[in-house]
């Protein structure tokens, strides 16, 4: 069984789509939970139409169910897990009565979802943005926890919870250290042990403190506190929330540079910008959303006549700091040396297949599946979790809630650079549901304004009930659309993610 929440898999992953729409096929239980009819609602079992910002509620709901009926997994929970009985507390109020009050979901689904989810053997949980784009993402990510581990689908085959990249190398990154509180492998900044290790390896004094994360660079930005900037193949104007808010701080800037491939709207504000080169012109690794450890291979050589590791390398060396690196084979060398999870990985190791991580030692076969006899922390620990609201919500001023997300045809902020691309699907297009339309009165084609407490753009609308009432969707990929200008600049207090999947808008006709 399969249950995706927050993912729109076949658009923002469509290779994994695409497999599912495969499993869904061949007998698969499918269920969806998504306030928009997305292409896998069409062949879900169970279509859960949730209200944006309730997904807590309904799988508080789900877990009441499944202890008032006695389906949970006893054994894996006495076993495996500590603080059940503040979870079964917390949900004990979340009745199917309530949660469908909460949520819209009819009473009936929660019940047939939560018996199916319970008693399939192996069960599965996707998600991703839309799940992590609130200022509860980190809590909804918990109660995800909280769903897997009551249920014992977790730590075997076929069971887990599959959290889905938004881009092809982002677990790579993060693997990497590109985070502001962890070196490579989730080794923490703040322990001493660790700081010394990379301290002895690199021949430096490190800080003990942990770094800012994005939006945080932006407030001390636009406070004069951050002075200076560097920014590789990153477009904050065009993807992060309140862009107003980043454009501001870009200028208040003293130095910019930009590493990219095109000059795109962040490229604008910047002092230098710096050539970089493209996955097709780069050897290494990328980390896909299963911790497999892939070699990338260039198809040409780099256009700028270097690529970014080399760039990075001279930059290092005008400030004071020369590097030696002669290949990327033996950077990746270097950092396993120093990364217990990837200690076991080489290059030659990978030539043919990935190997996925922990792989601590060379004659390890690396690690399929996560958890199979205790979890990181030992003990699973439950997470008692109360319905948290959006930060914003619609009211007399500002009607209209709205959502964002990607368009299959773009996949990103790609829109100016290829012909291709722009002659798919050349324009933004806002979903309206009809009855939405009809009181507008607009029609699919007609042009609008949206406006909300931070900005405004102007925009084309498409007439569809894959939206409810109430509610427009918009993508963030056109310049001549900047959605960003509208979205919230509410983060999640843990993970400073920003909150684009609700906000409230007021639609104008022209």
């Amino acid at each position: 069984m399969l249950f995706l929440i927050g993912t729109n898999t076949t658009e923002a992953h469509p290779v994994i789509g695409y497999k599912i729409r495969q499993a869904a096929r061949r007998g698969a239980k499918l269920i969806v939970a998504d306030p928009r009819r997305i292409e896998l609602a069409e062949e879900a079992d169970y279509w859960l139409r949730l209200r944006p910002g309730t997904d807590i509620p309904l799988l508080n709901g789900l877990m009441h169910i499944i202890i008032k009926e006695e389906l949970y997994d006893k054994a894996f929970v006495a076993e495996r897990t500590e603080n059940f009985e503040a979870l079964r507390e917390t949900v004990e109020k979340y009745t199917p009565g309530y949660v469908s009050r909460l949520t819209g979901v009819p009473v009936e689904d929660l019940y047939a979802v939560a018996r199916l989810y319970a008693t399939t053997d192996k069960a599965m949980i996707f998600y991703t943005l839309g799940i992590t784009e609130h200022v509860c993402g980190t809590n909804n990510v918990m109660s995800i926890a909280n769903l897997a581990m009551l249920t014992g689908h977790i730590g075997r085959p076929g069971t887990g919870v599959n959290p889905l990249r938004g881009q092809n190398n982002v677990q790579g990154a993060c693997d990497m250290g590109a985070l502001p509180n962890v070196y490579p492998g989730y080794q923490r900044v703040t322990d001493p042990a660790v700081r010394a290790k990379f301290q002895e390896a690199w021949g430096v004094s490190l800080p003990a403190g942990v770094g800012l994360m994005i939006p945080e660079m932006f407030d001390k930005a636009n406070a004069g506190e951050v002075k200076a900037m560097y920014i590789l193949g990153e477009n904050p104007v065009l993807t992060d929330p309140n862009s107003n808010h980043i454009r501001s701080g870009l200028a208040r800037l003293e130095f910019l540079v930009v590493q990219e491939l095109f000059l795109t709207e962040t490229a604008e504000y910047a002092d230098v910008v710096l050539p970089a080169a493209s996955f097709a012109e780069t050897d290494g690794t990328f980390t896909n959303t299963e911790r497999r450890v892939q070699r990338v291979r260039k198809a040409i050589e780099p256009l700028p006549g270097r690529t970014n590791w080399q760039t990075i390398m001279a930059l290092c060396a005008k400030m004071g700091y020369p590097m030696h690196y002669r290949s990327p084979e033996e950077i990746f060398a270097e950092m396993a040396s120093l990364t217990p999870s990837y200690s076991g990985i080489n290059y030659s190791r990978i030539e043919k297949e990935g190997i996925q991580w922990p792989c601590p030692t060379c004659d390890h076969p690396g690690t399929p599946y996560l958890h199979a006899r205790s979890f990181t922390r030992g003990k699973g620990l439950f997470q008692a979790i109360d319905h948290i609201p959006p930060a914003e919500m619609p009211d007399r001023e500002y009607p209209f809630l709205l959502s964002t997300g990607r368009v299959l045809s773009h996949y990103n902020v790609t829109t100016l650079y290829s012909a291709g691309i722009q002659s798919l699907w050349s324009e933004e297009h806002a979903e309206v549901n009809p009855d939405d339309a009809a009181r507008l009165g607009v029609e699919t084609g007609s042009k609008v304004k949206v406006a909300s407490r931070r900005g405004k753009v102007v925009t084309r609308v498409q007439v569809t009930d894959r939206v409810p009432p109430g509610v427009i969707w918009m993508s963030f990929h056109y310049r001549e659309t900047p959605t960003n200008v509208l979205t919230s600049h509410a983060v999640d207090p843990v993970s400073k993610t920003g909150e684009y999947k609700v906000c409230a808008v007021k639609i104008e006709k022209i």
